[in-house]
C-alpha cells in the first residue's frame, strides 16, 4: 500500500512556506529557551548559574506547549508528501539518511562537548580526548525505546527529537505497506468528519490528553511523553494535508485559541500547586489533581496547534513569488536541522564561559542569547552549508536546478 491522495487531498506536493517559517521560529527559539535553563531553580542543566530564578519555569511552560508538538506535526505532514513520492521503501530509505546520518555525526562529534563541560563543572580535570571514551561507555536497555543506549555519561541530548522522529518514521513505512489498502484513507475521512461541525475539531485533543493523564509528561523531552508526539506525528500525516480539515482549522482557529488560553490559566496553576508538595510529582503522579492537570496541558496543547496552524493556513490567490522563495525561503527552509542540531552544544559552550562573570541575571541571559545565536548561524553558513560532505552528514539535501 502506497499513501494516496483522496478526493478533497490538496494535489500539489509544494512547500507550505509559513510551516518551514515556524519551523525556523522554533529552532531560533531554542536557543533562547536552552539559555534560560542556565537560570532555572529547578532545571538540571549543563552549566548552571550561581543565581537562579523561577520564573523560566513558567515562561518555558507557555513555549513548550506548543513548540515541539508543532515540529512533529510538521514532520507527520512532510512524511506524507515524501511517502507518497517514494513509497514506505524510499521514505525509509530517505529517513535513514536524513536524519540517521547527522544523529550517529553528531552523536561522535558534537554531543560529548556538553557532558563534558558539565564534568568539568562537578570537578573532572581531564581532557575532551580522555573524557570522550567515558561518554561512549555504555550499555543495552531496551524497556527506555527508542532510548535503548544507557550510560554515566552517554545521551543523546537534545536530538531526543531527531531519535523520535526517525522512529516514528521507520514505524510508520512499514504500516503504510503492510495495512489494507485505503486504510489511511479511511481513517482520515473518519478524523475529519469529527471535525466538520463548528469546535469539534477540538475533541482531536482527547488522545493527547489521555496519553498526558495516564503516562505523563517528561521534562527531558521538551514538557511532552514520547508517545504524545507520536500522536501529533499521525495527525501531521493524516490530517493536515486534508483542504476540508484545513477549512475547520481555519474556522476554530478562534475558539481554539480561546480554549488554549482558558486551559492553561486552570492548569499552570495547578502544576505550581502539585509541585509545592514534595513527595508529588506533577509530571508521573496519579494523584487525581495531578492527572487533571496533565488532562488540561494536553487540551491545551492541542488547541494551541489548532490556534496556531489555522491562523497561519491563508488561502492563496495567486502563486507564491519566486523572488522570495529564492532568497530567505531558499536559505531558510534546509537550514533547520542543521541549526537544531548545532545550538545546543554552542549555548552550553558559551554558558560555560558567560555565568562565571557574576553579572546581573538578564545581562548573562542576553550576552549567552546574543552570542550562542551568532555563533551558530556562523557555523551553519561556513562549516555546513558550502560543501557536499558536510550537508551530507547534516541531512540537507542537495540544492536542485532553479531552486536558487
Amino acid at each position: 500500500m502506497t499513501a494516496q491522495a483522496g478526493p478533497s487531498l490538496a494535489t500539489a506536493s509544494g512547500r507550505r512556506p509559513e510551516l518551514d517559517a515556524m519551523r525556523a521560529l522554533v529552532v531560533v527559539g531554542l536557543v533562547f529557551f536552552h539559555a534560560s535553563l542556565v537560570f532555572d531553580s529547578r532545571d538540571d542543566f549543563y552549566v548552571k548559574n550561581a543565581e537562579t530564578t523561577d520564573i523560566t519555569f513558567i515562561i518555558a511552560g507557555l513555549c513548550v506547549i506548543w513548540a515541539m508538538p508543532l515540529l512533529f506535526l510538521i514532520a507527520g505532514l512532510g512524511s506524507w508528501h515524501s511517502m507518497r513520492r517514494r513509497g514506505p521503501g524510499g521514505f525509509a530509505g530517505e529517513r535513514l539518511l536524513r536524519l540517521g546520518v547527522p544523529l550517529v555525526f553528531a552523536l561522535v562529534v558534537l554531543l560529548p562537548l556538553p557532558q563534558w563541560l558539565r564534568a568539568r563543572g562537578e570537578g573532572y580535570t581531564g581532557s575532551y580526548g580522555e573524557f570522550w571514551p567515558r561518554f561512549f561507555s555504555v550499555r543495552l536497555d531496551l524497556a527506555d525505546f527508542p532510548f535503548i543506549l544507557e550510560g554515566e555519561h552517554f545521551e543523546t541530548g537534545h536530538l531526543w527529537f531527531v531519535v523520535l522522529l526517525l522512529t516514528f518514521s521507520l514505524l510508520l513505512a512499514p504500516l503504510v505497506r503492510w495495512v489494507p489498502r485505503g486504510w489511511a484513507g479511511r481513517a482520515r475521512a473518519r478524523l475529519v468528519a469529527v471535525s466538520r461541525p463548528r469546535g469539534a475539531l477540538l475533541l482531536l485533543g482527547l488522545p493527547v490528553a489521555a496519553v498526558c493523564a495516564v503516562i505523563g509528561l517528561a521534562e527531558e523531552f521538551g514538557g511532552w511523553d514520547r508517545w504524545a508526539y507520536l500522536v501529533f506525528f499521525l495527525y501531521g500525516f493524516l490530517l493536515v494535508t486534508d483542504r476540508d480539515f484545513r477549512t475547520a482549522m481555519r474556522r476554530d482557529r478562534v475558539p481554539a485559541a480561546v480554549a488554549a488560553v482558558a486551559l492553561l490559566a486552570v492548569g499552570m496553576p495547578g502544576f505550581i500547586l502539585v509541585g509545592q508538595d514534595p513527595g508529588t510529582d506533577p509530571f508521573r503522579d496519579l494523584t487525581p489533581l495531578a492527572v487533571g492537570v496533565r488532562t488540561l496541558y494536553g487540551l491545551a496543547g492541542w488547541c494551541a496547534l489548532v490556534a496556531i496552524l489555522g491562523a497561519l493556513d491563508r488561502p492563496r490567490t495567486g502563486p507564491p513569488s519566486p523572488g522570495r522563495r529564492r532568497g530567505w525561503y531558499a536559505y531558510l527552509a534546509p537550514a533547520v536541522l542543521p541549526l537544531y542540531i548545532l545550538h545546543q552544544p554552542i549555548v552550553v559552550a558559551v554558558a560555560y564561559f558567560v555565568v562565571g562573570w557574576r553579572a546581573p541575571i538578564l545581562a548573562e541571559y542576553l550576552v549567552i542569547v546574543a552570542i550562542s545565536l551568532a555563533l551558530t548561524v556562523l557555523a551553519y553558513d561556513l562549516l555546513v552549508r558550502r560543501t557536499r560532505v558536510t550537508r551530507f552528514l547534516f541531512g540537507m539535501r542537495e540544492p536542485t536546478a532553479g531552486s536558487g
